[in-house]
């Protein structure tokens, strides 16, 4: 049976159920990873496990999100994060080595090699040929007590890339043209796949803005093959003996097919404020603009750099515009200032930030109120730049670079020709930044060091027999993690201690959620399309399962939220008939009686409102093993019974 790329590498790796698209399937897990603003919780999650050292592969720790040490709150995570490094056997990756999917792909990824990381943007690691998967803090921390991950097989869709990009268009416009054609909805369920003879002509850090941003799409993961390409990056970084080459079996058959025509490609923007509001540039217009940042894990490779600094060069960033620039890793920072492309930056007048997401996730670099901001990150959610009424548009390095100069957004095919940038043959290799795992006989004495900020996992109870709570929240379609549980420097500090970060859940939706929670002990929240797109953060689950919510019913789901809804002990569930959303109302009280039995047996799952006497069929889909979970309270609970 010929095989795609992604089929293959599951294949590889399958540990139970079969490779039937929508059925249930567990991997084995080689490497994982974690950033600081979600692995708090998932050592928390670990250490209660009682799992001594973690068994994959290798796991990494990066400290990369909350940098921003207004407090003591951020240092005090790092603190207890690089103690659990020291005393469970992982690498720690200290704050300035750079974002985790960056260093990731230039330090410790592996062609063929399943990864998943506490950050919904590990599919980057598909640049390089890897499973690579985002999902909660939870699922990470089972993994790395090599326990299994498990997803619904997904169906798998070829973007079939022909010919070759025209200069000023980038591997961000490709990924904004996928976007543009499937949506933020479109990818769910889904694995990209990118084929065609336009691969080769594709460098690693171009994969892996494409890969990256796959998660807008909502899709499981995206992945090219690695070949000789790859081999080149590898050989590169010092880390050939690690190259394979792996593509699709020929013959290898696609449930949807897309083919992308390089040539025919112009830069595009996607507009505010959703990653698949996409236009092209020229369309856009004009407009004036008062912030760039140009850098985050999608596009803050050397690549991406010295394009840029190639633009800015013996040129002035215009006076109305701001223009930060954050490089992706140390090893691009200092490859910057050896070659001089860092003081073309800085003579430019750009602002440069530490190697870090920054901005990106509404850390630091706020826009003026009312202002367009054009950024290379990979979300433009309304309010994530930490101005609620800012315009930001996603937009390629290039397009940033020549708009900063400008003033307004540009086309940069007007700006003549486009520099000519060549990858070095070899990159700079200095792993200082990166702390290796002691021997596990010297680990017994590691004390673990907790800041008064770090609050246990909440508590979580077995599935009662019937749920009974009245409405506390409802919502329309494309509700993000952001929504749901805010980003930003006064939030995210917050991340390792859920009593406290609960008091913002939903606050940008309804500012009185959290004290309506308290107020009624347990609640429901209705909600429509695409609920809990975005991040991965499990926070989304954990501040509503601290709040009482108990169940969520909603028209339909992003992969990782409901997920981590199951994770954390709420029942999530869909509504058979749409139109049923449009009848609940705010306060409506609801019932879903014997929902407990209803999940042993397979029964039919009714809810009834109450307070206008009608009732709504629901559909679950649970496998065997979630509705375990469930019944149980939570991952957490279900893993203690069954250890």
């Amino acid at each position: 049976m010929a095989d795609t790329l992604a089929q293959k590498l599951i294949r590889a790796h399958l540990i139970s159920g079969d490779m039937t698209p929508g059925s249930e399937i567990g991997i084995k897990i080689d490497q994982t990873l974690t950033q600081d603003a979600t692995g708090t919780m998932a050592y928390l999650e670990f250490e209660a496990m009682g799992i001594p050292r973690v068994k994959t592969e290798r796991s990494v720790a990066y400290i990369d999100h909350n940098t921003l040490q207004s407090g003591f709150e951020n240092a005090d995570d790092h603190r207890y994060i690089q103690s659990i490094c020291k005393k469970h056997g992982l690498y720690f990756s200290r704050p300035g080595n750079g974002i985790c999917h960056q260093v990731h792909l230039e330090r410790f990824g592996i062609p063929g090699k399943t990864l998943i990381g506490s950050d919904s943007h590990t599919p980057t690691g598909g640049g390089i040929g890897m499973l690579a998967f985002g999902a909660g803090g939870l699922d990470v921390a089972v993994a790395m007590g090599g326990g299994t991950y498990y997803i619904t097989m997904p169906k798998m869709v070829q973007v079939e890339l022909r010919g070759k990009l025209q200069p000023w268009v980038a591997a961000k416009d490709i990924i904004l043209e996928v976007l543009r054609r499937m949506s933020v909805k479109g990818g769910v369920g889904k694995i990209i796949e990118y084929t065609g003879d336009g691969v080769k002509t594709l460098s690693v850090p171009e994969r892996a803005t494409i890969t990256n941003m796959g998660a807008e799409l909502g899709a499981s993961t995206s992945v090219f093959p690695s070949d000789e390409v790859t081999r080149d990056f590898m050989r590169a970084q010092g880390r050939e003996q690690d190259w394979v080459a792996i593509g699709p079996d020929e013959g290898a058959v696609y449930d949807e097919s897309i083919v992308i025509d390089l040539s025919e490609l112009q830069p595009l923007a996607a507009c505010p404020h959703s990653p698949d509001a996409v236009k092209s540039v020229k369309e856009i217009g004009n407009i004036k603009v008062d912030q760039c940042c140009i850098g985050s894990c999608t596009n803050s490779s050397l690549l991406d750099m010295l394009k840029v600094a190639a633009i800015l060069k013996g040129k002035t960033v215009h006076p109305d515009v701001s223009l930060s620039i954050a490089p992706g890793s140390k090893q691009v920072y200092n490859m910057l200032a050896e070659c001089g492309a860092l003081a073309d930056l800085i003579a430019a007048g750009a602002r440069i930030l530490e190697c870090a997401c920054g901005p990106c996730i509404g850390m630091g670099q706020s826009p003026n109120s009312g202002a367009v901001s054009l950024r290379t990150f990979n979300r433009n959610f309304e309010g994530r730049s930490g101005t609620a009424d800012a315009g930001v548009y996603l937009v390629s390095p290039e397009t940033a670079a020549v708009s900063a100069l400008t003033g307004v957004m540009t086309d940069p095919r007007t700006m003549g020709d486009a520099p000519a940038i060549t990858l070095p043959d070899s990159f700079m290799i200095n792993d200082n930044m990166i702390i290796p795992p002691l021997p596990e006989e010297q680990t017994a004495d590691v004390e673990i060091l907790r800041g008064p900020n770090i609050k246990p996992f909440p508590q979580t109870h077995p599935l009662v027999e019937t749920i009974s709570a009245d409405v506390l929240l409802k919502v329309g379609d494309n509700i993000t993690t952001d929504h749901i549980m805010p980003a930003g420097a006064k939030i995210l500090p917050l991340r390792s201690n859920i009593p406290a970060i609960s008091e913002h859940c939903f606050t940008r939706c309804d500012p009185q959620f959290p004290a309506r929670c308290k107020a009624a002990g347990n609640g429901i929240i209705i909600g429509g399309a695409n609920y809990g797109q975005g991040s991965s953060r499990e926070h989304a689950a954990l501040a509503p399962l601290y709040l009482g919510i108990q169940a969520v019913v909603v028209k339909s789901f992003a992969r990782i939220h409901v997920a981590n809804l199951i994770n954390a002990g709420i029942l999530p569930l869909t509504f058979e008939n749409e139109a049923d959303y449009d009848k609940i109302d705010l306060g409506d009280r609801l019932t879903l009686p014997n929902i407990r039995e209803a999940l042993k047996t397979g029964a039919p799952i009714v809810m009834n409102n109450e307070t206008k006497n009608e009732s709504y069929p629901l559909i679950g889909g649970f496998s065997e093993r979630q509705t375990a979970m469930l019944l149980a309270g939570g991952l957490l609970d279900y893993t203690r019974e069954n250890s």
